[in-house]
């Protein structure tokens, strides 16, 4: 992606994120809130130690290498076995699901081809006031977990609203592809010139706007 693409879409706040210029409200849209989340400072519970599982494990500790987790599941393949090797901070517990299984835990991921225990894990976690996602039930979810484009610390989360994942997936590639590696270089010296500069916000804001403004 050039530099004029990016000016042309996105206009540069500091101490705050880059925000769409054309994106709107109406009736329709995609309304998910997207947040960044800590982690390290939660505790997951994953159920179900398949092919799913194993997805949704690797999208949780590849963003995530300190996250706290656990997974719940009456067989866990060996894949997960090996993955779990690698990191002192994943448990897994090899028995049937049951709802004391969500205590303790902030965030739960159903991951399991089970339609009906995937209700049930929906409806305990509602019960409990925990935030769920399920596998392929978007209707049962209060979250998804979203395709991720990283480069450095810049990191870029992909929603289709549940619509797409595939979709997603591509824009995904695309993204990957476009932005350069150096990408990371550009966000550590913006971050040092903001720390030096002067003045009240509406004063950094003209000085980093007049930094920027021939980005091509």
């Amino acid at each position: 992606m050039s530099n004029r693409i990016i000016k042309k879409y996105f206009t540069y706040m500091p101490d705050k994120d880059i925000i769409p210029k054309q994106v709107t409200g109406k009736a329709g849209s995609n309304r998910l809130f997207p947040v960044f989340l800590k982690l390290e400072n939660l505790a997951v519970l994953i159920i179900g130690g398949g092919y799913v599982g194993m997805e949704k494990l690797q999208a949780v500790i590849t963003n995530s290498p300190a996250a706290k987790i656990t997974l719940v599941a009456k067989q866990v393949s060996n894949e997960i076995k090996e993955l779990a090797k690698q990191y002192h901070n994943i448990v897994l517990i090899e028995k049937p699901y049951e709802s004391n299984d969500l205590n303790g835990n902030d965030i739960i991921i159903a991951a399991i081809n089970d339609a009906a225990i995937s209700q049930q894990i929906a409806a305990d976690a509602k019960t409990k006031k925990i935030l769920v996602n399920v596998a392929d039930k978007p209707e049962l979810c209060d979250f998804y977990l979203s395709a991720v484009v990283q480069k450095g610390d810049l990191k870029i989360a992909i929603s289709t609203n549940g619509k797409s994942p595939t979709i997603a997936k591509r824009i995904k590639e695309v993204l990957q592809d476009s932005l350069p590696v150096e990408i990371d270089d550009l966000l550590t010296n913006m971050q040092r010139i903001r720390n030096k500069m002067s003045g009240d916000f509406a004063e950094k804001v003209k000085q980093l706007n007049e930094i920027t403004k021939d980005l091509k």
